[in-house]
């Protein structure tokens, strides 16, 4: 069953992602992109697999340390949910990421590998989102607004 599980966490964040990345004009994908409720599946399946290994996954999370963490990772549920959740949030980046281009008008030819490498490797996708939405932000001249927490809108 966590094997299943494990697998399953992606394939229903995958629709999504291929809407982002295959029709980004669409417009039921912005609808869709633009809503935090892409996650739940996704989240019904963590606590799945993280009720099980609660107790280890308390440990890991409340007293952080990388024995307590690569206890909770040898156990299947355990790797699972700590996947799942990796998958959750992944997609709420890609999500802020894709709205951010399409508000700044950043080409779908440009977002869509940006959102693939957000897709396996996220620190760096978002890294390099970051530099190029940066740039597309000083390009624009965006002065409107200057409170400091611009950067996330």
């Amino acid at each position: 069953m966590t094997g299943f599980l494990f697998e399953l966490s992606f394939l229903l964040a995958a629709p999504v992602w291929l809407l982002m990345i295959f029709a980004p004009a669409w417009g039921p994908t912005a609808r869709i992109a633009g809503s935090p409720l892409t996650v739940l599946p996704v989240l019904f399946v963590y606590v799945a697999l993280a009720v099980p290994v609660f107790p280890e996954l308390w440990t890991a999370v409340s007293s952080p340390d990388l024995g307590s963490f690569r206890e909770l990772t040898a156990l299947p549920d355990g790797a699972g949910a700590v996947w799942a959740q990796v998958i959750a949030w992944d997609l709420l980046i890609g999500q802020w990421m894709y709205r951010q281009s399409r508000r700044l008008e950043i080409p779908a030819l440009l977002m869509g590998p940006l959102l693939v490498l957000t897709i396996l490797l996220s620190p760096l996708g978002l890294l390099v989102f970051l530099g190029v939405r940066a740039v597309r932000v000083r390009r624009a001249g965006s002065n409107s607004s200057t409170s400091p927490m611009r950067f996330l809108r």
